[in-house]
């Protein structure tokens, strides 16, 4: 049989991430690549019950459900984003499987093929591996640590007309870093000036280390909500399970009601059972406390990571401190190249992501994405060791 694919193929690309996952499956590599939450963060038992409740509601947990989502789970959501500064009502919200469903629904209803989008550089690569698949442009916008510079971002708009900008303000994956306020608002003003249509990702923004108050997303700093020119999804996956695959979007009806439509065509819906024991979870689970005992977990593992590097003083290593999320993200000396430095170090014992993956343009090689919320102390402190004979072994290779 000749298969004769369709010509979006030509644009699909396996994800560096997903690969990497592969190498370390029943093997010795320890993984330092992979955004996984600690597996003991789970509430196991809590979710054992959390199911028992939905089947309690009989063959409603097994039948067909909306697609706009379960509506007690949608509106215990809108009721915990008005801790956000956020005040939506279900009308306004879409659950959706995973986060990632969210941003393709929303490059389906919103954007043609070779229209633009605006991202930083890097970003997230998921969300470039799917703008390609979909045909759009993407065009990297300059950015610092407080987020885009809008010198530049002004500069983009007049000159390619995007429709749309890409942001992770909040822990961004994979740098960590989180926005100022000021570019915060400054990319509002600049996209309702111009008509551009904002997608802002927030997986991580609740995995805080700091003691400042929770960062203002930018949804909520748009005054008409419900006339909004963003769209803002986000995920169960870091604060409950990822295998639930339950997040969701909140935007203006219209775009969510068009956002519906198209999950109408690709699944139907998300899972009922799922969205059902989610909630009996919810409604039964402090899970102010299990964010809290979350966060103090992997601020530890951070700052054990950030000391073990600390100690190695590798020659021209260098990174920032992460404020929160999973991630921190590392640069290395010109000369190396870290996706030739993953082969050495899977060969060692450990993995991560090679940073050229991350970026839409103008790709840098020598950086590499370090995961500190998977593994314990020992395991840390064995992939840290690791990784410097990977280095030293690579420093012999270049000479």
């Amino acid at each position: 049989m000749e298969y004769l694919f369709s010509k979006s193929t030509e644009a699909l690309s396996s994800s560096v991430v997903r690969e990497i996952l592969k190498l370390t499956q029943g093997s010795r590599v320890l993984s330092l690549a992979g955004g996984l939450p600690a597996a003991d963060s789970f509430p196991i038992a809590e979710m054992r019950e959390a199911f028992d409740g939905a089947f309690n509601l009989g063959a409603t947990a097994l039948q067909y459900g909306l697609t706009d989502g379960y509506i007690p789970l949608r509106q215990w959501i809108a009721e915990r984003m008005k801790q956000k500064h956020i005040h939506v009502g279900v009308d306004n919200m879409l659950v959706t499987t995973g986060s990632q469903q969210a941003v393709d629904l929303l490059s389906r209803v919103y954007l043609d093929e070779g229209d633009v989008v605006l991202v930083e550089n890097p970003t997230y690569l998921a969300a470039i591996q799917l703008f390609h698949f979909r045909g759009i442009q993407v065009i990297p916008v300059e950015a610092d640590e407080d987020g885009m510079d809008l010198d530049d971002l002004a500069k983009k708009i007049a000159q390619y007309k995007p429709k749309m900008a890409y942001v992770i303000p909040t822990f961004a994956n994979p740098t960590g870093k989180v926005w100022s306020m000021e570019r915060r608002l400054g990319l509002l003003r600049q996209c309702k000036e111009n008509n551009i249509l904002i997608l802002e990702d927030d997986p991580y923004g609740e995995i805080q280390f700091d003691g400042e108050a929770p960062y203002r997303s930018i949804f909520s700093l748009d005054e008409h909500p419900t006339n909004c020119c963003v769209v803002y999804t986000s995920t169960f996956s870091k604060i409950v399970a990822p295998g639930l695959r339950t997040g969701w979007a909140l935007g203006d009806e219209r775009v969510i009601q068009m956002m519906v439509k198209a999950k109408q065509a690709v699944d139907l819906q998300s899972s009922t059972i799922d969205q059902i024991a989610l909630h009996q979870l919810l409604a039964n689970f402090d899970l102010e406390s299990h964010i809290a005992k979350i966060r103090a977990s992997y601020k530890e593992r951070m700052e054990w990571m950030n000391e073990l590097l600390l100690r190695q003083q590798w020659e021209g290593f260098s990174w920032q401190k992460p404020r929160g999320g999973m991630f921190l993200w590392a640069t290395l000396p010109e000369h190396v190249v870290s996706a030739d430095l993953l082969k050495i170090a899977v060969e060692e014992g450990v993995a991560f992501v090679p940073g050229e993956a991350f970026y839409a343009a103008d790709t840098k090689t020598n950086n590499m994405r370090l995961n500190y919320t998977l593994l314990n102390q020992e395991d840390t402190e064995l992939a840290i060791s690791r990784l410097g004979k990977a280095l030293e072994r690579y420093s012999k290779v270049t000479v």
